[in-house]
């Protein structure tokens, strides 16, 4: 068994640089108005928590709300842009810690089923969804094997069959938007661009969305800037507002990892979705009965065995990931899609 697992570890850490990435080229992109918020999505009941959410506390504090505003979706039919109107409802901001508590698996609010509804308008996709991300969503490991039957189990979890015969080729499809090493900054920077088929100045996210036209983004990013952590917020709010403006649904992962020390992007990830009423996906949550947390050694990769069979007992955090992010994708598919 360690012939094996020796050969796998080593190309799973060949396959990021280190987590602590920085990028010289600062992207610009055309600006967007955010979406404003909308009523924050109930949390599980104490009394019937989730089967993969962990039961955490998380101390009242405060933070910033931005004013609300319009953002504009072209629409193919007239160059004037239709507005996802902005709610009137004021929300009481949530305190920072309550991320982790937030169930792993997303809901669904009206602000997601009107960035889908302009993404059809748009043209979009119904049937496809794009990964845009680093090393932990490279297809080795994330997701690649649903769309070979015999390659996975689903155990319990049978019921998620639906979901992948509804997304044929996108789970192992190899992201123009996903690579290992790239951050945040990276994703919107046309020097990383793949010079064979993305079109000249066209970014890495651009690229992807134009080839694949997806209705739905599982964006999941760990990598940060050492030292500048709050850089991260500054080129996620630009991907956001850029998927949002295409009509493409974002999902928004938290990570395993706190190489930074304070959980500041897992903060970060569960503000962005709150304010812009986006589907969440804490992944963070589900690791966190695992040993070690689903971390090897370096406390930023994850450990894997049985990475996609879910009727074994033994689970790793691959385990974990490929489980909850189709879980994740199943809950916002079958909900735009009703």
């Amino acid at each position: 068994m360690k012939k094996f697992l020796i050969p796998m570890i080593l190309l799973l850490l060949a396959a990021c640089t280190t987590a602590n990435a920085s990028v010289t080229n600062t992207p610009t992109m055309a600006s967007v108005s955010t979406i404003a918020p909308s009523p924050l999505a109930p949390q599980p009941s104490p009394s019937a928590p989730s089967p993969l959410a962990p039961t955490l506390t998380a101390p009242p504090s405060t933070l910033h709300t931005p004013p609300p505003s319009t953002i504009h979706i072209p629409s193919p039919s007239t160059p004037q842009p239709s507005p996802i109107g902005p709610s009137a409802t004021p929300r009481t901001p949530p305190p920072p810690d309550a991320w982790m508590t937030a169930p792993i698996t997303p809901t669904i609010s009206e602000t997601a089923r009107q960035i889908f509804v302009q993404g059809q308008a748009l043209g979009r996709d119904p049937h496809a969804f794009s990964k845009v991300g680093d090393c932990q969503s490279i297809t080795t490991y994330f997701l690649a094997n649903f769309d070979t039957p015999g390659l996975y189990r689903l155990g319990s979890y049978s019921d998620l069959q639906a979901t992948i015969d509804w997304f044929p080729g996108s789970f192992a499809r190899e992201s123009l938007s996903v690579k290992g090493g790239l951050n945040a900054a990276a994703m919107l920077s046309p020097f990383r661009a793949d010079p064979k088929q993305c079109q000249a100045g066209e970014t890495p996210l651009a690229c992807e969305y134009r080839l694949h036209n997806p209705s739905i983004a599982i964006i999941s990013l760990e990598e940060w800037w050492e030292g500048a952590p709050e850089k991260y917020e500054i080129y996620m709010r630009q991907i956001i507002e850029y998927t949002i403006q295409q009509g493409i649904v974002p999902i928004l992962g938290t990570k395993a990892d706190n190489l930074e020390g304070d959980h500041f992007i897992n903060a970060t990830i569960y503000r962005l979705a709150w304010e812009y009423d986006i589907p969440l996906w804490n992944f963070w949550a589900s690791v966190q009965h695992l040993t070690t947390h689903g971390l090897v050694d370096d406390g930023f990769h994850l450990t894997h065995v049985n990475n996609f069979y879910f009727d074994k007992r033994t689970r790793s955090g691959w385990t974990m990931r490929n489980l909850t992010a189709l879980v994740a994708l199943d809950a916002v598919q079958k909900a735009l899609n009703k």
